[in-house]
């Protein structure tokens, strides 16, 4: 079958005439050949087997672009790079390889187009198309991945025990297409990746948090957190989910399974918003709650201040796997701490109580809504309305709030120097005892956010506190 369409963009009639010029053969293959074939939308990265050298070809093909784009080269994996038209062209030369069983990184050596697909993950990512003149656009398809494609199947190209026990990341990469795709892991596949599970222990963990972020960013993330539960993949690289799974009872009390609510919470957060670290804020905005559970007689289930620990626990994971310890981590952290206050805040909506959300939360708040109302997974339409309508309610309080009392990124109307100036102190404790009063006397709605009424409030506090004016 002919797919001339495919390779339409004039890059490839460029590779192909510097593959001639060469006299090597060379193909693109991989995801551009799937993505094509599943119509999802047009590549912006592709990769380029050439039969020989991938570097030069690459090289070629830079000389034949008008500008001659720059070549970037990595020796030690033998492969190539270079842009055009936001088009990011990846060569290399076909290969075949051989592991050993302490690393993902093969032995390599020359060879065909065959063993270049031989060595391929997964059937859908070994299809190629020819760009070589006498059969330019043909599919060639050695594992039949166009009935795969068809069927929405992950398959591997060998046998799924070998392909993963070599590479032990392309168990990730599995889960990760069949969430992404929404396609279905064969049987076997399935059953070689609980076989081999362990073996992800060599995989670094910076790899295993790359596939984790496209798992989270897929459409429907739960696909891929079930697939890591049930192969036991979850245990190695997110304890603290697993630890969720469960529903404990004692005298009739009962609580729901907080790993499956948590993923429902993920698949609510990812109909909603595209912020990565909201997700990830959505899948541990419960991790508290496996170590604070607690039965008591007269209540039932606990997990007093889960919040808090989850918070914490948060700090731990990152750490764990080489994550980012700056201020993504930090607002996952946050997101996990407030996670309960608007779901408390929404039976008793006072102008104080959201005063002081805004000013907890800051430029978070509406991120912070936003979780809440995915954490609402009862099944209950009447429960599911009236929580929806409460967190509007709550909304629309923030809003009235905001713009009233601007507490958002909240600025005493009374500085430090004002009030060292007044009283005639050096830096000390009374400082911050009058802010403290001035910032609580607003957030209640003592008095407004305006400096008028804060410099007397501030004259009121420091008399009561001793202090004599400097006039």
């Amino acid at each position: 079958m002919n797919h001339k369409q495919a390779i339409k963009h004039d890059i490839f009639d460029i590779i192909s005439q510097s593959a001639e010029e060469l006299k090597v053969d060379s193909y693109v293959i991989g995801g551009f050949v799937r993505d094509y074939l599943l119509e999802r939308g047009d590549a912006k990265d592709i990769d380029v087997v050439a039969v020989g050298s991938g570097i030069e070809l690459a090289k070629q093909v830079s000389k034949n672009i008008p500008n001659q784009p720059k070549v970037q080269i990595f020796k030690t994996y033998g492969t190539a790079m270079l842009r055009y038209d936001d088009i990011e062209i990846e060569f290399v030369g076909a290969r075949k390889e051989s592991y050993n069983e302490d690393s993902r990184n093969p032995v390599v050596e020359d060879g065909t187009l065959e063993d270049d697909q031989n060595r391929r993950d997964f059937t859908i990512n070994a299809l190629a198309l020819s760009l070589n003149k006498n059969n330019f656009g043909d599919l060639l398809d050695p594992f039949d991945g166009i009935s795969d494609l068809d069927k929405g199947i992950i398959r591997t190209p060998q046998n799924p025990d070998i392909t993963y026990s070599d590479d032990p990341l392309r168990m990730m990469r599995a889960i990760r297409f069949a969430t992404q795709l929404n396609f279905k892991i064969e049987e076997a596949s399935l059953k070689a990746i609980a076989d081999n599970k362990d073996r992800i222990k060599i995989i670094t963990k910076e790899r295993i948090v790359v596939e984790l972020n496209k798992i989270l960013e897929s459409k429907t993330p739960s696909i891929g957190f079930i697939h890591l539960e049930k192969t036991g993949l979850l245990d190695y690289i997110l304890p603290e989910l697993t630890a969720l799974k469960g529903i404990d009872e004692i005298e009739g009390q009962r609580h729901k399974d907080n790993f499956y609510h948590t993923l429902e919470v993920v698949d609510n957060i990812a109909k909603t918003t595209d912020n990565l670290w909201l997700r990830w804020a959505a899948l541990l905005h419960d991790i508290g709650k496996a170590p604070t559970k607690k039965f008591q007689k007269k209540i039932g289930w606990t997990f007093h201040a889960h919040e808090f620990v989850g918070s914490k626990m948060v700090y731990k994971l990152f750490k764990r796997l080489k994550m980012p310890l700056n201020d993504k981590m930090k607002f996952v952290q946050k997101m996990v701490f407030m996670s309960s206050r608007p779901i408390v805040l929404a039976t008793d909506v006072t102008d104080a109580a959201v005063r002081r959300l805004v000013f907890d939360a800051g430029d978070y708040v509406d991120d912070l809504m936003t979780l809440c109302e995915a954490d609402i997974t009862t099944k209950n339409p009447k429960k599911f309305k009236r929580y929806h309508n409460n967190f509007k309610t709550v909304r629309d309080k923030i809003i009235e709030v905001e713009e009233r009392d601007q507490v958002r990124n909240f600025q005493p109307p009374v500085t430090g120097e004002e009030i060292m100036k007044t009283f005639n102190l050096k830096p000390s404790r009374e400082i911050g005892l009058i802010k403290e009063a001035i910032k609580e006397a607003i957030l209640e709605g003592e008095i407004p956010n305006e400096h008028d009424a804060a410099f007397q409030l501030m004259l009121e506090k420091g008399k009561s506190l001793g202090l004599k004016t400097s006039e």
